[in-house]
């Protein structure tokens, strides 16, 4: 399988490996220039709500790692689905689900997605194709082996995409996981979003191969590493990996290395790195600013890509509006959903 990894890192022309990923089209720059700012302004509420005390519990924000979402989304087709862990919040909006349902959910409020009874890591959407976030660590990736099983069973050739982060790639039910991925060729995508730091340890530290991109080596499943904060080479590796396992040539990984600004969640003062670190990646690195440039160098006006903000943020607010007015669920909520 060494080949099939060579040719699609090849065709794929990964920054990592030096190469220039595919230009975009206006119409995807502006695309992925709104979902990104989408993601960035509700992270931004959802952190601003909980120090007010609105949102109880734990939070994890995607704040600098939006490219990859974005772009795997970009290169997935209707019936596609998605499954991750609990820093979640942006690929639900990344899927099409309503920020209004997402902030009511982080708020406990009864229009959230789980009826205000799940909170920030366990929200789903059947229609959006969304099979949840997952608290956890590593859980989510047996369950999205499971989505792809069934797609190979129904042969409706869709491709179940599986998130997970550099920290959960050291479990044990990856690996189990892997194995059956392989041995039953199944359609399921890994993608291991690699943030450095997992909970709070760099990578030097807790993992002996930081190449996560060979992390499935011994299983025979192929791997890319791709820049992870450049959407057009998220797309790019989504694509090649689309395209492998609709060929029924089973499961591939991407190691999206990427970065998240924040700490692991609300709680995480991030003393484990420095402010200078974090300014750097955020200068010379950011993936809505990459996008932004590229507008402005095509020509799209200042005043445009602000109106694009605009937009953006007045949705933002209207959600959080909603999320702290909504009432609560009612106490009789406490016995639905509920499986004996």
């Amino acid at each position: 399988m060494a080949a099939p990894k060579k040719a699609a890192a090849s065709a794929e022309q990964d920054k990592t490996n030096g190469g220039s990923p595919p230009d975009f089209t206006k119409e995807q720059e502006l695309k992925a220039l709104r979902d990104m700012l989408l993601i960035r302004r509700f992270e931004e509420k959802a952190g601003q709500l909980y120090g007010m005390g609105a949102i109880g519990g734990f939070c994890h924000l995607y704040i600098g790692q939006e490219a990859v979402v974005v772009g795997m989304q970009m290169a997935l087709k209707q019936g596609d689905q998605v499954i991750t862990g609990y820093r979640d919040h942006g690929h639900m909006l990344a899927t099409g689900m309503e920020a209004n349902g997402v902030m009511a959910e982080l708020t406990g409020r009864r229009g959230g997605y789980s009826k205000g009874k799940g909170g920030s890591m366990h929200m789903f959407s059947k229609e959006k194709h969304f099979y949840g976030g997952h608290g956890i660590v590593g859980a989510q990736v047996s369950l999205g082996t499971g989505l792809a099983f069934a797609n190979n069973y129904r042969g409706n050739g869709n491709v179940s995409v599986t998130y997970f982060g550099d920290g959960a790639a050291n479990q044990g039910q990856v690996y189990e996981s892997f194995n059956m991925a392989e041995l039953w060729k199944l359609p399921v995508i890994y993608v291991i979003e690699n943030n450095r730091y997992a909970m709070g340890t760099s990578v030097s530290r807790a993992s002996a191969q930081q190449d996560f991109s060979k992390r499935g080596a011994s299983f025979n499943i192929p791997g890319l590493q791709v820049d992870g904060m450049d959407v057009r080479a998220v797309k790019a590796a989504g694509d090649e990996a689309a395209a492998w396992c609709r060929a029924g040539k089973g499961p591939m990984i991407l190691e999206m290395q990427t970065y998240r600004y924040r700490g692991h969640s609300m709680s995480d003062p991030a003393k484990y790195r420095t402010r200078e670190e974090v300014e750097k990646v955020r200068h010379d690195q950011d993936p809505i600013e990459q996008v932004r440039n590229r507008l402005l160098a095509a020509k799209v006006s200042e005043a445009d890509l602000k109106a694009i903000d605009a937009e953006v943020r007045d949705i933002v607010n209207a959600s959080a509006d909603f999320a702290q007015h909504d009432p609560e669920p009612d106490a009789a909520e406490l016995w639905t959903d509920v499986y004996r």
